[in-house]
């Protein structure tokens, strides 16, 4: 694998549907924490305690307690370094400076939303081509009727408000279940998080799976290409004859490193390396 900039330049400006997935290490730099260890008190739970339809039916109380802690956090973050380089690569006038005549869509694994916010910070007008196959936290679902809205209410409900504080809540509220977020009357069924949990299909599977197969460069940032669907993405855009650049923290795989002498590998927090290789501009400094 290469980490030379100008090479992987030149394979951006010989492009023409450019794709990135990205995971959880986007969003390290805007304080996001990881699922599996978000802090404190939340430490305790596996994952699938807190993370499936049947964690909700079970307790909707400390599940709802969980992502309410969750949406609080993202409320507070702000896109990083590398939101906003994926941002402009997102808008033409941007991209044509350095990949004329090429497509992009950014696929995200998280589900905080920043990557939408970047790109509206950028340009307001610009039309959002972000898919968010997890969900977003500032949605929810009614168990109810199905819908689908966008919320970002904080507190989403009153018995919500301050459990999100880890330090001064060590043991959960047990909320009954008629405080909890309610769709409006008159349906007023009981609403969960609007995002993928374990055992439910990701979100927009057939026009993930055209995008990808039409893909001839793919941008794997903020996760591993061992990880899926990251790596599956990335092996049918190299099956197809495309190129895969991986921006991560973590050293590539001896073995991967070898049999990819073709493809990049840019090893270092993504909001550094991404602005830099893209745009050749340090983003982190502040004026």
């Amino acid at each position: 694998m290469s980490s030379d900039i100008q090479a992987f330049r030149a394979v951006l400006r010989e492009s023409r549907n450019i794709i990135a997935v990205a995971g959880a290490g986007l969003s390290a730099a805007s304080g996001i924490p990881t699922f599996r260890g978000p802090g404190g008190f939340w430490r305790t739970y596996n994952a699938v305690d807190l993370a499936t339809p049947e964690a909700f039916e079970e307790n909707p109380s400390r599940v709802w307690q969980f992502y309410h802690y969750r949406r609080e956090v993202v409320k507070k973050a702000q896109p990083n370094p590398a939101h906003l380089a994926l941002g402009l690569l997102s808008i033409p006038k941007h991209r044509q400076l350095i990949a004329p005549n090429t497509t992009f869509t950014l696929i995200t694994q998280n589900i905080d939303g920043l990557s939408t916010r970047a790109l509206h910070h950028i340009d307001p007008t610009t039309e959002s081509k972000v898919i968010e196959m997890h969900g977003r936290l500032m949605e929810t679902i009614c168990t109810a009727c199905g819908e689908r809205k966008s919320n970002d209410d904080s507190p989403i409900c009153p018995a919500l408000a301050g459990t999100e504080d880890l330090v001064a809540n060590r043991f959960e509220a047990d909320i009954p279940l008629e405080e909890l977020p309610r769709y409006p009357a008159p349906c007023k069924g009981l609403l969960r998080p609007g995002v993928v949990w374990f055992g439910e299909e990701i979100l927009h599977t057939e026009k993930i799976d055209s995008i990808v197969n039409a893909a001839d460069l793919i941008l794997v940032v903020g996760t591993s290409s061992t990880v899926y669907p990251a790596a599956g993405y990335a092996q049918q855009v190299s099956d197809n004859g495309g190129k895969v650049a991986i921006f991560n923290v973590d050293p590539p795989d001896e073995e991967d490193s070898e049999e990819s002498q073709d493809d990049f590998y840019f090893m270092g927090p993504c909001e550094e390396t991404l602005p830099m290789a893209l745009f050749e501009l340090d983003l982190t400094q502040k004026s």
